[in-house]
């Protein structure tokens, strides 16, 4: 089973910055890609970042604003935000994929609030 710490959310005004860091822990596994993904009331939950190996891949609506980065040692992922926009207010979840002997998954985080006032 895989924990999760998430931090670094909360509110900022538009055009302000906010980094975000998840740190997964557990055992016997092993996470080949972790990323982030966000929900705003009312609306479907979407791919914001995501980080493997040897790629990043991005929404649309966050390129050039939003960097995605791994710690492998640590398995943690940050997520640096910049030019904030208020449509960016949302729950941010982080995910790992990850892989034991016997099978493969995905598990979230418990979410972490970003408001951002215009």
């Amino acid at each position: 089973q895989v924990q999760f710490v998430e931090s670094g959310g909360g509110l900022v005004q538009a055009g302000g910055s906010l980094r975000l860091s998840c740190a997964a822990s557990g055992s016997d596994f092993s996470i080949y890609a972790m990323g982030w993904n966000r929900q705003a009331p009312g609306k479907q939950r979407e791919l914001v970042a995501a980080i493997t190996s040897g790629s990043t891949n991005y929404a649309d609506s966050v390129k050039g604003r939003f960097t995605i980065s791994r710690d492998n040692a640590k398995n943690t992922v940050y997520l640096q935000m910049n030019s904030l926009k208020p449509e960016d207010t949302a729950v941010y979840y982080c995910y790992a994929d990850v892989r034991t002997a016997f099978s493969r998954s995905r598990s979230w985080g418990q979410g972490t609030q970003v408001t951002v006032s215009s």
